[in-house]
């Protein structure tokens, strides 16, 4: 019998199937010498962000104390400043509309977590980062894969083949904007699409919005929040904002979900650290925030005219759609084997770690990483031209 007053919980009995990409990523990006299998940009020193006297002596003044276990209000009003919702009759995000965890990674665990139940249909745009694909599987739903359409225009959504997939039993729609691997950028229009189909069937749409911020050509992409009163957004600070090391995710969703989000909260990790909380909060001071994605930028910016020139130097190697937004670049590549294998040769012998398509369902694919600092990027693409060099002595010459 569960305590008086407490909620009661259901913990269904599940099976994790192996987080391919994480697990790689996890085992060897400390292992190599250059990894480009990241997402985000070169990470943000901790001098770089607390960087007068009387801010560091504030921070070494800091309790190292449990936090607020969904944030405190302060962190939670800054987060909730960035969600007004696109228009004034959208939902305008309040404190309440947000539950702070360890990491983008935890919002989409708990959300998944508390809305997927077993027998329910889980639509899922992909490609795609591939957490919520095995949590939902997990939790035991069916998924439903709702592709993108690639062009020389850019990958798009199609909206008759979301009608298509969404029924009365379809519990959630899954995406990514801007979407991990292909980088693309989904318009206003979209989203209302996605919106009005979810509306017809009362399903929810969990958005991740964690490369928000990260676009090339500094327009912000459009958030799905206050476009349907079921809608979810999952974020957090790793990767427009270069830092992965604080862990602080987000939720925004109505204030119900989240007060349902935040028991099961109590369950994984109680509270985010306390230092993060203060570091985020300084993260988000609106010029300061300013300050973080105009370098992010410029990273990109400088960044991406590298990796595009390599790329094309390759001749008819490699196509590509140029990203919209995040550090990465999804390239279709030409070579007779299989991406997998190509990625664990490259480790192996030129000690570079990228992504293969098979992390999304996609053999014949690589997703390269190109935020780090300029001639990391240069050398490992050096040793990756090497790699495809030994495979093809064709492509010596280039």
């Amino acid at each position: 019998m569960a305590p008086t007053g407490q909620y009661s919980l259901q913990f269904a009995s599940m099976r994790l199937e192996q987080f391919a990409m994480e697990r790689m990523q996890s085992t060897y990006e400390n292992q190599v010498d250059y990894n480009l299998s990241e997402s985000g940009v070169h990470p943000l020193r901790l001098g770089e962000l607390v960087e007068d006297a009387a801010s560091r002596d504030a921070l070494l003044n800091e309790a190292l104390r449990y936090s607020q276990s969904n944030g405190t209000v302060a962190l939670r009003s800054a987060i909730a400043a960035l969600y007004p919702g696109s228009t004034p009759d959208h939902i305008h995000s309040t404190p309440d509309h947000i539950q702070v965890t360890n990491g983008g990674s935890e919002a989409n665990y708990i959300t998944t977590w508390n809305l997927v139940e077993p027998g329910d249909e889980v639509v899922m745009m992909v490609p795609n980062y591939m957490q919520t694909w095995g949590l939902a599987r997990a939790f035991g739903a069916t998924i439903r894969e709702w592709p993108l359409v690639e062009s020389t225009d850019g990958w798009r959504i199609d909206i008759g083949a979301l009608e298509r997939l969404v029924s009365a039993r379809t519990k959630l729609i899954i995406i990514c904007n801007p979407n991990n691997p292909t980088g693309a950028r989904f318009n206003a229009e979209d989203l209302d699409h996605i919106a009005a189909v979810a509306a017809r069937h009362g399903t929810w749409i969990l958005a991740d919005e964690i490369y928000c911020g990260a676009e090339l050509d500094g327009r912000e992409t459009p958030s799905i929040w206050g476009r349907s009163d079921r809608a979810i957004v999952t974020s957090g600070l790793s990767k427009a904002y270069a830092l992965p090391g604080l862990r602080i995710g987000w939720v925004v969703a109505p204030p119900p979900l989240i007060a349902s989000l935040w028991s099961y909260h109590d369950y994984t990790t109680i509270s985010p650290g306390a230092l993060s909380d203060v570091l985020a909060r300084r993260a988000l001071e609106p010029s300061r925030r300013a300050q973080i994605l105009a370098r992010t930028r410029r990273i990109l910016n400088t960044n991406f005219p590298i990796m595009a020139e390599w790329l094309r130097s390759h001749g008819e190697l490699f196509t590509f759609v140029p990203p919209d937004a995040g550090a990465i670049v999804y390239v279709r590549y030409r070579h007779a084997i299989n991406s997998t294998e190509l990625v664990t040769r490259l480790r192996k012998e030129k000690s570079v770690l990228i992504v293969p398509g098979d992390h999304f369902g996609m053999d014949g694919y690589l997703r390269i990483g190109f935020g780090d600092e300029v001639e990391y990027l240069r050398e490992g693409l050096n040793r990756l031209h090497q790699m495809l060099a030994s495979l093809d002595p064709a492509t010596a010459g280039v």
